[in-house]
């Protein structure tokens, strides 16, 4: 029997491509709901080619021209943000892959744990902002969380079948566009330097966040929820090649990672086929033409939203959801050129200071010091 798969935000890099993987496998996978932002042309040419039962488009002025374009096809169509938290709550959903960007993707995916619905978490500010809620909300509901971040499956993987206790998560990271750049270079980059990632093909704000190397601090805090760790248990390595996407080191001082070619196609098809491997026709290494695999430390004094992400762990509390609401404000204000690269780091350290600290954040809360923080961080630049 298919899989029915609700994809949340199926416009994005995640979402095309977790299309490419139930077009990959038509008689396992059906793309049951399909939902956009504001990519309304993209999501009404996904709509007549995957024929889902229904699509969403959360920009609301956009509803009716969805509508218009779909009226010949058996599709319903709703918008606004509440229609994101109802259909992953459909009954015949038997997975929810998460892949809206941003602080958006939390209310989304808290519906669907309690409406028991397992989740392919791509959205990784689900956990940066709120991963103590939401890890217990899928212990008290027994819905399986599973990593689509390339890191992420790669430390899922190299677990499987280990009893053993984690001595160290090695997470592995590109280095970015940026990665030999000094002090001095990095005041004057621009926009659509930092979009030019060496590897892999992302959109945006991940691309960004993938230059300041903030992405691999959210991806630090990810893995301390899903992998239930301590922060001194996870080292982050660079490796521009990204060939290794991440590993674990026993107590034995074994190391066991998972290598493969920088595709998410296949941690995307294996996070909605597990415990099975499916066979793909995605690219594989070519072993000799392989030159080097290279390993370095990251630099704190250039990357300083990284060792900010380690310092929000230490925190807890509301401390990340701090750090990534005004992450998304400099994200934006610096693609928008109303923002040094470097800058941004500053707005999010002073951010942090200013917006007040809770221990026990709730729901409320979480949504509350968002706001806070966007607000903060917006008077800051």
């Amino acid at each position: 029997m298919k899989r029915k798969i609700c994809i949340l935000g199926s416009t994005g890099s995640i979402g095309t491509q977790t299309l490419q993987v139930i077009a990959e496998h038509p008689d396992l996978f059906e793309a049951y709901v399909l939902t956009a932002n504001t990519q309304a042309d993209l999501l009404i040419q996904q709509a007549k080619e995957f024929k889902p039962q229904c699509v969403v488009i959360a920009d609301e002025s956009k509803y009716d021209y969805v509508c218009d374009a779909l009226t010949d096809e058996p599709i319903q169509v709703y918008t606004g943000a509440d229609a994101l938290c109802q259909v992953v709550q459909m009954e015949p959903v038997d997975i929810v892959l998460t892949a809206l960007v941003g602080f958006s993707g939390l209310r989304p995916t808290i519906n669907a744990i309690k409406a028991g619905k397992p989740i392919a978490l791509a959205n990784k500010e689900t956990l940066v902002v709120a991963g103590e809620l939401i890890t217990q909300l899928c212990l008290e509901h027994k819905v399986p969380l599973l990593p689509v971040d390339s890191e992420h499956s790669a430390i899922f993987q190299s677990l499987m079948g280990e009893e053993s206790p984690i001595e160290k998560l090695i997470l592995t990271a590109s280095g970015g566009p940026f990665r030999t750049f000094t002090l001095d270079q990095l005041r004057d980059v621009t926009p659509a330097q930092a979009l030019k990632h060496p590897n892999w093909d992302m959109g945006a704000k991940i691309t960004i966040d993938s230059a300041s190397m903030m992405n691999k601090g959210f991806e630090v805090i990810e893995a301390r929820w899903l992998f239930d760790v301590t922060p001194d248990k996870i080292q982050v390595v660079v490796h521009p090649q990204s060939i290794l996407h991440s590993a674990v080191q026993f107590e034995d001082g074994a190391v066991k990672g998972q290598l493969g070619m920088p595709d998410m196609r296949v941690p995307i098809q294996f996070a909605l086929s597990y415990p099975m491997r499916l066979k793909s026709s995605f690219p594989r290494i070519d072993w000799w033409d392989l030159k080097d695999l290279t390993f370095e430390k990251p630099d704190p004094e250039k990357f300083r939203c990284l060792q900010m992400a380690y310092e929000a762990i230490k925190m807890g509390g509301n401390a990340a959801c701090i750090v990534n609401a005004a992450n998304e404000v400099v994200n934006l204000a610096f693609r928008q050129e109303r923002c040094g690269f470097l800058q941004m780091a500053d707005v999010i350290e002073k951010t942090l200071g200013i917006v007040l600290h809770q221990e026990k954040p709730t729901l409320q809360d979480y949504l509350d010091c968002d706001r806070e923080s966007r607000i903060v961080a917006n008077e800051l630049i």
